[in-house]
């Protein structure tokens, strides 16, 4: 059994069983993925694919416990090379970070700045998508960290860190009859088209559920995963927008005004996360504690040895967070 066989199977699992994509990815030949995928079949004497002639059709019962297990051991591999690298020069290496637009254009710029001063030598690899992508690239070992407000929570596999809290404004163009309520509230907003973030995308679920409580149906006209271009097209007349506060900028966004709605939606919370059991290099911890400075190497130390979220709520409950 060898380290690159268990490699191929794991990669095959995560490109739909589509062996030329694979190849592709890992810069070899299909032939040669598919013979070693068979050497190792004929080795442990079980089938981990079924077939459809050449090509790959599902995996197996037995073939879903050895890919488990291998996905287990290659994050093992890559931990003993970051050890090796860290004692070698803690000062060199890669980050690799998933998150949204949202995350990425408004909270992780001065992060990102500090970081690349203090670790000159560490290339820094950003990956934008929704939260689900943006879990799976963390789940399977694609990037070290994950950045997002929601879908963290659907991989067992991750520990998950909550970094702050955050709530919604209305953002309505300059003179429009909700910017001269005192107070805004749902009624009012459901009298006008809404345009939002698609569902399952930067706390959708609040908003949704906040309407879906009183018994109104918000009318939603446009969705986008991009808050810049949500309030493009309330300047165009298209609706109302309902976006993360923090995604509001007073100076760029001329034009336009924010309406706090905090006492509307419940907030939520954004947090980090990478895969249980990963080795964390003195330059990862650095940079959660720069993101998010009650998460000191302590607290995430701690944080490695437990095993459920209900314990991690625990040793940092959201009433702590700061707000964003």
């Amino acid at each position: 059994m060898k380290l690159q066989q268990l490699r191929y199977i794991w990669e095959v699992s995560k490109h739909e069983l589509n062996v030329s994509a694979t190849a592709e990815s890992m810069y070899t030949s299909q032939p040669g993925v598919s013979k070693q995928i068979r050497l190792l079949e004929d080795e442990l004497g079980v089938q981990i694919f079924q077939r459809s002639g050449k090509h790959l059709t599902e995996i197996t019962e037995a073939g879903k416990e050895i890919i488990r297990v291998s996905g287990s051991i290659l994050g093992q591999v890559e931990n003993i090379k970051r050890i090796a690298a860290e004692h070698c020069d803690d000062s060199r290496g890669s980050l690799s970070i998933a998150t949204t637009h949202t995350q990425a254009r408004y909270v992780l710029p001065p992060t990102i700045e500090k970081f690349i001063k203090g670790y000159p030598h560490v290339s820094l690899h950003m990956h934008q998508g929704t939260p689900m992508q943006i879990s799976e690239l963390a789940a399977n070992r694609n990037v070290d960290f994950a950045i997002a407000t929601e879908a963290l929570e659907l991989f067992d596999d991750l520990i998950m860190l909550p970094c702050y809290r955050w709530n919604r404004s209305i953002i309505v163009p300059d003179g429009h009859p909700l910017a001269s309520m005192d107070k805004v509230t749902l009624e009012a907003i459901a009298q006008y088209p809404i345009v939002t973030y698609v569902f399952g995308f930067t706390g959708r679920s609040q908003l949704d559920q906040a309407f879906h409580e009183i018994g109104l149906s918000p009318k939603v006209v446009f969705t986008a995963v991009d808050a810049d271009v949500i309030k493009t097209y309330v300047k165009l007349g298209l609706g109302i927008g309902i976006v993360a506060s923090l995604a509001y900028d007073p100076l760029v966004d001329q034009g336009l005004k924010a309406l706090d709605a905090s006492h509307l939606f419940d907030y939520s919370v954004t947090k980090i996360g990478f895969r249980r059991g990963t080795f964390m290099r003195a330059y990862m911890l650095d940079f959660i504690t720069l993101f998010a400075p009650h998460l000191t190497r302590d607290v995430i130390q701690k944080a490695l040895e437990l095993k459920t979220k209900e314990e991690i709520d625990k040793l940092i409950p959201e009433s702590s967070l700061p707000s964003c």
